[in-house]
């Protein structure tokens, strides 16, 4: 089982806080007899459902040595992910979860927004300290 990362339970309260259900935790994704863990599985109540949202979401804190590093890495899981979600679960939207402060110092930058715009990558942007989500981006 993986190592939880240092922002996970904050992203899960923020989640939850946010409307959604958490099902997984992980959120196991198998394809034929390879195993991979996502940090969270989510889903919104039936009252509440837009077009049966479920999603699958990865923490990432970006506190390596180098965050380009920690962005290639984050990048490289998504894609992976991706793939193997759209084989197995194509009803899950899978998106990558960030705090507000790493966004603002880091995935704001002109370089990084290029790397996202191209990469269209979906994010979560979580306030760690109040456990709320300040942003969606798709």
């Amino acid at each position: 089982m993986p190592r939880l990362d240092i922002i996970h339970n904050a992203v899960k309260n923020a989640i939850i806080k946010d409307g959604w259900t958490i099902t997984d935790d992980p959120y196991v994704i198998q394809y034929r007899r390879t195993m991979l863990y996502a940090d969270l599985g989510a889903e919104r109540p039936i009252a509440v459902e837009q077009d049966g949202q479920k999603l699958v979401i990865e923490v990432k804190s970006f506190v390596g040595a180098s965050k380009i590093q920690d962005l290639k890495e984050a990048l490289g899981q998504y894609d992976i992910y991706r793939y193997l979600l759209e084989a197995t679960a194509p009803d899950r939207k899978l998106y990558i979860a960030v705090s507000a402060v790493v966004y603002k110092s880091f995935f704001n930058q002109d370089v990084i927004q290029l790397i996202l715009t191209k990469h269209q990558l979906p994010l979560i942007i979580v306030d760690i300290e109040k456990e709320e989500i300040t942003q969606w981006i798709n």
